[in-house]
């Protein structure tokens, strides 16, 4: 396991993502380890959307591979746990990961959209 990511060393100065892991700017937390943040959607699509993000800097999914690819292994097991948090495990919920432009993402810095409380069409958008 990778050492836990020294927050102030790795953030983006101005990245709103690590200015909430760094504890900088205020979010509603929903679960916090020493190298993850999940926090609630300002902007919800659906009555659970929660953002699971590393607290170190990574602004796309190549340089989060290159650096520390196990951690997204780590996203994936916290997202679990808020799943069942949220009261979602049984009638389930959707992650996405946005990657560039055409793929949807417009905060440079890797991170997990969890969705529930809602039926989910496919294909999306």
């Amino acid at each position: 396991m990778a050492e836990p990511a020294n927050v102030e060393s790795n953030a983006a100065a101005d990245c709103v993502f690590c200015r909430i892991g760094a504890r900088q700017l205020e979010a509603m937390v929903v679960y916090e380890d020493p190298e993850i943040i999940a926090f609630r959607d300002i902007n919800p699509q659906a009555p659970a959307h929660v953002l699971i993000s590393p607290k170190r800097h990574y602004a796309t999914l190549y340089e989060f591979q290159q650096q520390d690819p196990a951690l997204l292994g780590r996203l994936l097991a916290a997202a679990l746990q808020i799943g069942q948090q949220e009261r979602l495990a049984a009638r389930g919920f959707r992650l996405v990961l946005n990657h560039g432009v055409e793929g949807g993402q417009t905060v440079q810095h890797v991170h997990l959209h969890l969705l529930g409380g809602r039926p989910f069409n496919w294909p999306p958008g």
